[in-house]
């Protein structure tokens, strides 16, 4: 069982939202406007965090970038708007998945409940996984960059597992969504682009090992 906070400020939905989650045997916690989110996550009181966009007094995508500036909890949006450019501005806040109202409690709590079984399945890994000047731990689900700890997002830290746990191996856009991001999510290439370039620009110099491959993908390879 995982506890869940979710933010948003229509009644019915919360309600809607909480009754389908604790039908999957999660707890939750509430919050009605960005800044009740940002005070309650301070308390570290939540494993995963579902976030309307369009909230009182800060909006799901401020909350979403401030959280990220300090936690790699992950993050699930909510909003009425569909446009391609919306939901990347989400992604490259660090949003781990994105759906489009109206949807499915269902759905919703699947993908929750696949998020959360990702995050619990990486903390089991090995120990230590090392390239270059990188250092990832999973027992800790930390990140460090020639000794210095990088602040990365829940899929941001999936993908560079992925990338360390598979060297030198090219994977295609579509086989990077389906590994990491699963079978059922609903983004598309630019997805997996937007999180290849925030990883890079956060690990520094070390991002030159994920190799861009013309029409072909990705793959991680450390050059020395």
């Amino acid at each position: 069982m995982a506890r869940i906070m979710v933010a948003e400020d229509e009644k019915q939905m919360q309600d809607i939202i909480v009754e389908y989650m604790r039908r999957g045997g999660h707890s939750c916690v509430t919050a009605e406007d960005g800044i009740e989110a940002l005070a309650l996550l301070k308390e570290d009181c939540a494993d995963l965090l579902i976030l309307d966009v369009m909230m009182p007094h800060l909006d799901g995508f401020t909350v979403c970038r401030l959280v990220r500036e300090r936690s790699g909890i992950p993050i699930i949006l909510l909003t009425a708007r569909a446009a391609e450019e919306d939901k990347l501005k989400g992604y490259e806040f660090g949003a781990d998945d994105y759906m489009t109202k109206p949807f499915s409690p269902r759905v919703l709590l699947a993908k929750v409940n696949a998020l959360l079984r990702r995050t619990s399945a990486r903390e089991l890994e090995a120990e230590a996984l090392s390239a270059g000047k990188i250092t990832l731990m999973p027992s800790a689900r930390k990140v460090y960059v020639d000794g210095q700890e990088a602040a990365l997002t829940h899929m941001e830290y999936e993908l560079l597992f992925f990338f360390l746990s598979h060297p030198g191996m090219v994977f295609t856009r579509e086989q990077l969504l389906d590994r990491i991001w699963g079978y059922d999510f609903a983004g598309n290439s630019r997805t997996v682009d937007t999180h290849v370039k925030t990883l890079r620009q956060k690990l520094g110099s070390e991002g030159q090992w994920i190799v861009t491959l013309i029409r072909s993908g990705y793959k991680f390879e450390v050059r020395l």
